[in-house]
């Protein structure tokens, strides 16, 4: 389960990496970008990048000086969050209630776990796994928990068309936000962004046990770590796309860690003091088996020193009518 689950992140976010790198293959021409040409990039320069160009140019107008771009950045980043909260807050929801469900039977998945390593054979590890499916389904969760995957879907058009209208408006690549020019990467962007992602990471593992904590140790550095590349190797206007998303995020977990996660706990406690966890497997379950399995070691091996013993017979039968004949 947990290397499902690592996969399906690591898949997500390289297929992001991989989103992007395409929409960085640019023409220049006496130094000056040209918009791609090809079906895919084209159309989505054509009906997403050109569109956040005159967004961005729409809402700059409304603010003197020269940060009115990045301004423009930080405010389509603040709505596109928003139109996503409602399905992030869903999703991690969601999980926060696979993974109390999951506290809660983990005596029965530890002695399922336990079992697991004494199976010797395909049928024996197909029979555990299968009262594993067991404990999770009649306790109405499931051995994966939810995907946090989908929002990046969503947001990878969005991406992809806000680095394209930076990188193909000489006008707003060449501005600034506070001094950063938003058509080059910036460390001190991408420094701010990482850290807060990493705040983000620290504060969900507080509302996780210490199992847990050891199952999503290597999961939780993959966002702060694919945000430093990505801010790293893009120009600080996409920059300041994730910088502005990572600050929602963090106070997003904030809340989920410090309000909705205590109140689902509650519920959930007052639920079992009511609906017990189904019990599927106890200490009991595979005592029969296990005592069953030494028996029948046994049994195989005096079924072969017999067949071993009427073969030595035959044999001497055979010798001594040999010699009489």
């Amino acid at each position: 389960m947990t290397k499902l689950k690592r996969w399906l992140t690591v898949g997500g976010i390289s297929s992001l990496a991989l989103f992007l790198a395409a929409c960085g293959q640019t023409t220049t021409k006496n130094g000056v970008r040209k918009p791609p040409t090809d079906f895919f990039n084209g159309t989505l320069y054509k009906y997403i990048a050109q569109p956040l160009q005159h967004l961005m140019e729409w809402i700059s107008g409304f603010f003197s000086g020269p940060n009115g771009y990045g301004i423009a950045i930080i405010l389509i980043t603040l709505v596109v969050r928003m139109i996503l909260l409602p399905l992030m807050l869903n999703q991690q929801k969601n999980m926060t209630i696979s993974q109390e469900k999951t506290k809660l039977l983990k005596p029965q998945l530890d002695i399922v776990q336990a079992q697991m390593k004494k199976a010797t054979t395909p049928e024996e590890q197909m029979q555990v796994n299968q009262l594993m499916q067991r404990v999770y389904k009649e306790n109405g969760t499931s051995m994966i928990p939810p995907m946090g995957c989908l929002t990046i879907l969503i947001q990878l058009p969005i991406f992809s068309g806000l680095y394209q209208a930076v990188a193909y408006s000489t006008e707003i690549s060449n501005s600034t936000f506070f001094g950063i020019q938003l058509g080059k990467p910036n460390m001190i962007v991408t420094i701010i962004a990482t850290l807060l992602y990493v705040a983000q990471s620290y504060i969900m593992m507080q509302g996780v046990s210490e199992d847990q904590k050891k199952a999503m140790r290597t999961t939780m550095w993959l966002s702060p770590g694919m945000t430093f590349f990505f801010c790293l190797m893009s120009p600080a206007g996409l920059g300041l796309y994730f910088l502005a998303g990572g600050l929602i995020i963090l106070i997003q977990q904030v809340i989920v860690t410090y309000v909705i996660t205590p109140s689902i706990r509650k519920r959930l406690d007052a639920e079992m003091a009511e609906n017990p966890p189904v019990i599927v497997i106890d200490e009991h379950t595979f005592d029969k088996q296990n005592a069953s399995a030494p028996a029948a070691k046994g049994n195989a091996n005096n079924a072969a020193s017999s067949n071993s013993e009427s073969n030595r017979n035959r044999n001497r039968n055979a010798g001594k009518q040999q010699r009489h004949h």
